[in-house]
C-alpha cells in the first residue's frame, strides 16, 4: 500500500470522527439552550453532560470487544445509525426526561469511536507518523465539534431554533452511514467476542499512571465543551450566537494543536512513549495556566483565552491515547485504550455536576478555579508517567 493510499485512509477515517463528533458535539454548544427551554439549573445542565459520558463510557467496554471481533466496518456503520437515532431524539424531545434518554442514546453509539478509529488508523499509518496520524484522525474530533458549535449558532442568528440542528446532524450522519456500507473495507476482526483483559495492565506502572491522568483530561475537556456557552454568555457581554462562536473557534485551535503536537512528537528523539508524554506533559501544563486566568478577563480577552486554551487542553487527546497504545504491548492495546477512555470519561462524568454547582453557589470562577487544579494534577500524573516510561 503507498503512502498516498495510507494517508487517503486516514483522511477517510478523520472524515467519519467529524460526521460523529458533529452528533456527539452538538449537546455542548446547546446547553444554554437547554437551560432556558427545559427551565433547568447549572447542576441538572451539568447532569445532560454527565448521563452523554455515561452511554458513552457504559458502552465503551462492549464497543472494544466487538471492535476486535468484527473488525471496524460495523462498528462505524452501526456507531453512526445509532447516533442518527440519538439526535433525533435530541429534536423531538419535549421534556428533560426525554432529553436525557436521548443523549444517553448519543454517548452509547459514540462509543464505537474510539476503539474503531484506533485500529483503522493503526492500519493505515504511514511508517513513523503513527502520531501525525492519530493526530490527524483525532482533528474529526475537534472539526466536528466546530461544525457543532457554528450550526447551533447560525441557526440561533436566523431563529430557526437549536432542535433543527440536532436535526441536520442526523441526516448528515445516516447519509455518510450509507456511504461507509457502501464502499469502506475495514480492518478485519478475530471472529469471537472476548472482554479486554484490563488487569494485564496493572503491572504497567507508566501506562497506569498515564490512565489515571486521564480523569483530569476529561474533566478539563468535558467540563469546558460543556459550560463555555452559559459561562460567557451570562458573565461577559458575549451574545449565546457570539459564544458558540467562540466554543466552535477553541475546537478549531484545539485540531491545530492535535497536529502540531503529533508533529512534534514524531520528531522527539526517545521512543514513542515519551515523546508524546513530554508533549502532552507541555499542553496540558499550558492548559492549566490558561484556565486560571481566564475569570480574570472579559470580552474580548476572554474569548482569545479560550482559543489558546483549545491548543492547551482540546489538543492533548491524540498523544493521550497515542501514548497509550505506545506504552502497552501489542496484544494489550486495546485494553489500554479501553481503560485509558474510560478514566477520560469518569472525568467527564464527575466533574461537570461539580462545577455546576460551583457556578450556581459560588460563581463561575470558583468553577475555573477548580478545572485549573484538575489539568495541574494531570500535568504530575504525566510527568510520573514518563518517568516511570524511560
Amino acid at each position: 500500500m503507498s503512502a498516498i493510499t495510507k494517508w487517503r485512509g486516514v483522511l477517510t477515517i478523520a472524515l467519519w470522527q467529524i460526521v460523529a463528533s458533529l452528533c456527539y458535539y452538538s449537546v455542548f454548544p446547546a446547553t444554554d439552550a437547554f437551560k432556558a427551554d427545559f427551565g433547568l439549573s447549572g447542576v441538572q445542565v451539568g447532569f445532560i453532560v454527565t448521563t452523554l459520558t455515561l452511554g458513552y463510557t457504559v458502552f465503551l467496554f462492549p464497543a472494544g470487544a466487538l471492535v476486535d471481533a468484527y473488525g471496524d466496518r460495523p462498528a462505524m456503520v452501526g456507531g453512526l445509525v445509532g447516533l442518527a437515532l440519538g439526535a433525533s431524539g435530541v429534536y423531538f424531545a419535549t421534556s428533560y426526561p426525554m432529553l436525557l434518554v436521548a443523549v444517553f442514546v448519543l454517548g452509547a453509539a459514540y462509543s464505537t469511536a474510539m476503539p474503531a478509529t484506533n485500529i483503522a488508523v493503526a492500519e493505515r499509518a504511514p511508517r513513523g507518523s503513527y502520531n501525525l496520524a492519530v493526530g490527524i484522525k483525532q482533528v474529526g474530533v475537534t472539526l466536528g465539534s466546530a461544525l457543532a458549535a457554528f450550526v447551533v449558532a447560525g441557526l440561533a442568528l436566523f431563529a430557526l431554533g437549536w432542535q433543527f440542528g440536532f436535526l441536520i446532524a442526523a441526516a448528515v450522519s445516516a447519509v455518510i452511514a450509507v456511504g461507509f456500507l457502501t464502499a469502506y473495507k475495514g480492518a478485519p476482526g478475530s471472529g469471537e467476542i472476548s472482554f479486554p483483559d484490563v488487569r494485564a495492565l496493572w503491572g504497567n506502572r507508566a501506562l497506569m499512571m498515564l490512565a489515571a491522568g486521564g480523569f483530569f483530561v476529561g474533566a478539563g475537556v468535558f467540563t469546558t465543551t460543556g459550560y463555555v456557552v452559559p459561562y460567557l454568555e451570562s458573565s461577559t457581554t458575549a451574545t449565546t450566537a457570539v459564544a458558540s462562536m467562540v466554543l466552535g473557534v477553541t475546537q478549531l485551535t484545539g485540531s491545530a494543536g492535535r497536529i502540531g503536537a503529533g508533529a512534534l512528537a514524531d520528531r522527539i528523539r526517545g521512543s514513542a512513549a515519551t515523546a508524546s508524554i513530554r508533549v502532552l506533559s507541555w499542553q496540558s501544563g499550558l492548559g492549566a495556566v490558561t484556565i486560571a486566568v481566564i475569570p480574570l478577563f472579559g470580552m474580548p480577552s476572554a474569548a482569545v483565552g479560550f482559543a489558546i486554551l483549545g491548543v492547551g487542553l482540546l489538543g492533548v487527546t491524540g498523544l493521550y491515547h497515542g501514548a497509550l497504545v505506545a506504552l502497552a504491548s501489542a496484544d494489550q492495546s486495546g485494553a489500554a485504550t479501553a481503560a485509558g477512555q474510560t478514566t477520560v470519561n469518569f472525568g467527564g462524568l464527575v466533574v461537570p455536576p461539580v462545577f455546576g454547582y460551583l457556578a450556581d453557589t459560588a460563581g463561575y470562577a470558583a468553577g475555573w478555579y477548580l478545572l485549573a487544579a484538575c489539568g495541574a494534577l494531570g500535568v504530575v500524573c504525566a510527568l510520573i508517567a514518563g518517568r516511570l516510561a524511560d
